[in-house]
């Protein structure tokens, strides 16, 4: 769309994609997506100029802005400087399945805005833009937990009608949690994925994630992320174990990137903590 490749991008088979882009000063159409499209400025303000069959807006994205573009929308945008964006594209049927999994009814369309104050679906579209933590078991759940959390705030704020989400009455039953439990705890090579932890509870992703919360205090990323974290403490105080054995043990893909995740929950790398423990 930009004409220039992506910064990064993570994705999510079962449900959409986020992108970090950085481009030129845009004079172009924008061709219709497949997807619906969402937007946010991180950095500094953007004066814009977008035109559409229906509408012609000059304005400022700034940052806790959004821009809603509907799938299969078109129009013409000039910027006059470099840009940093944020994008999520989410395909119309993950909206139409966690409208299911919600008991809320699926939108025809999004409603589609042009530099709209919401500094909620901004941080959320931050959040899932973030620098993954190069361990696949952690970064899928991330990506399939954030991307359902935007397709939720969507429809509660852009379906153009009344979404009621309904708050969650009890947790998962302690069968259901053991078993949730059992499975983040296994090796790193079995499927975590939240479609296969709501597959063994008998419930959607969307009830699933927020049945787990209502149990544990956490999402399944976090819960997973805090487990990880305690097997590390553990291995570094308990082992002599090098410190690219450990982080290839616990799932990640490189000492570096285990490094960068620990420091971030501790404020220590592994070697510091590990003198300071002994």
């Amino acid at each position: 769309m930009l004409k220039t490749k992506p910064l990064r991008m993570a994705s999510d088979p079962s449900g959409g994609a986020i992108s970090s882009w950085k481009h030129d000063p845009l004079h172009d159409v924008i061709a219709p997506m497949a997807d619906h499209v969402i937007m946010t400025f991180p950095a500094e303000p953007l004066r814009f100029e977008r035109r559409t069959g229906k509408e012609f807006v000059n304005g400022k994205h700034r940052p806790g802005t959004v821009t809603i573009i509907s799938s299969g929308s078109s129009s013409r945008w000039n910027t006059d400087q470099p840009a940093n964006v944020i994008q999520l594209y989410l395909p119309h049927i993950t909206l139409q399945r966690v409208a299911h999994e919600a008991d809320a009814a699926a939108p025809d369309d999004l409603v589609e805005r042009s530099a709209h104050p919401d500094p909620v679906t901004s941080r959320l579209l931050l959040s899932g833009a973030d620098a993954l933590e190069g361990n696949a078991a952690l970064d899928t759940l991330f990506r399939q937990q954030i991307t359902d959390l935007l397709a939720t705030r969507l429809l509660v704020a852009y379906a153009g009608s009344p979404v009621t989400i309904q708050p969650v009455i009890g947790g998962l039953s302690p069968t259901v949690l053991r078993r949730a439990i059992e499975r983040l705890r296994s090796d790193s090579d079995v499927d975590v994925s939240l479609a296969a932890l709501a597959s063994d509870a008998g419930l959607s992703r969307f009830h699933f994630c927020r049945a787990f919360k209502e149990s544990t205090g956490l999402s399944p990323h976090a819960w997973l992320r805090q487990h990880r974290l305690e097997q590390a403490l553990n291995m570094l105080r308990d082992t002599d174990d090098a410190i690219v054995s450990i982080a290839a043990a616990l799932g990640y893909s490189s000492q570096t990137a285990f490094a960068a995740a620990f420091r971030k929950l501790t404020g220590e790398t592994p070697s510091s903590w590990r003198r300071r423990m002994r």
